[in-house]
């Protein structure tokens, strides 16, 4: 995941290129952001290869492939895979912006067992709904935007938490960032972030900010920050946004 590698390359003892014998590194389970690709291929001279999957399609159906690599994307449907980004009123939306992921595959389950409801809802006349949001760009590269319960809309515009957590990361004292919504004194929803820095690191919630502003639209910078030693994970090193929620609304 991710976060392994965000550590590793964190870490004092991380080995030299000369050391290891590595061809090819593959991610999965969170989106891959761009820094921490870019910097392991600088470093060990290897890509990485994220994609994704679900249990409902058995099998990785969108994907970066060996030698054609575009970090911060999931990259292009795999072979046999058809995909849609579709809007709230259920027709695809033009590049660049923000839709459902639908998938079309030989693997897809027919149904959840005793969940009639559930199922009607993900599987729709041989497309599956992912639950997932994304934009695809000219080329065809397909970039994560969210989980539908994760996605945020601040002044009515969607912001990805992905797209913030992917910048703080790129700041030299962020070892990893979390993204959820928090209303402000006025009931309107903006971005909080939870960051955890790296060992012997500092930073202030104003540097932080003050550096996703260089690199988002304004309206995308998380208005509140709060510092933690660790971010909550499941075992496959997912992080918990939930819980992350949990404790924002046990704090209201």
């Amino acid at each position: 995941a991710p976060t392994g590698y965000g550590g590793m390359l964190a870490s004092p003892d991380l080995p030299q290129k000369r050391d290891v014998a590595l061809r090819l590194c593959s991610s999965a389970g969170e989106a891959l952001p761009q820094d921490i690709g870019q910097r392991w291929t600088n470093h060990f001279g290897v890509e990485i290869i994220d994609g994704i999957g679900s249990t409902e399609m058995l099998h990785v159906f969108l994907s970066n492939r060996p030698g054609d690599v575009r970090y911060g994307t999931t990259g292009k449907p795999v072979p046999g895979y058809d995909i849609e980004l579709r809007g709230e009123d259920g027709q695809p939306v033009p590049d660049g912006e923000i839709g459902d992921l639908y998938i079309k595959g030989p693997s897809a389950a027919l149904m959840y067992w005793n969940n009639r409801d559930k199922s009607r809802d993900t599987f729709q006349g041989g497309w599956t709904k992912a639950g997932d949001k994304y934009t695809r760009d000219a080329d065809g590269y397909c970039t994560y935007a969210g989980r539908n319960d994760d996605m945020l809309k601040v002044s009515g515009i969607y912001v990805s938490p992905f797209e913030v957590e992917a910048t703080l990361v790129q700041h030299p004292a962020v070892l990893e960032a979390a993204v959820i919504g928090k209303q402000d004194a006025d009931g309107l929803t903006k971005t909080k972030a939870f960051v955890v820095l790296k060992a012997g690191a500092a930073a202030t919630e104003a540097e932080l900010q003050a550096f996703v502003k260089e690199k988002l639209a304004p309206y995308k910078y998380p208005r509140f920050i709060e510092f933690l030693p660790e971010l909550p994970k499941t075992a496959t090193g997912k992080i918990q946004r939930f819980r992350l929620r949990e404790k924002e609304s046990g704090a209201a």
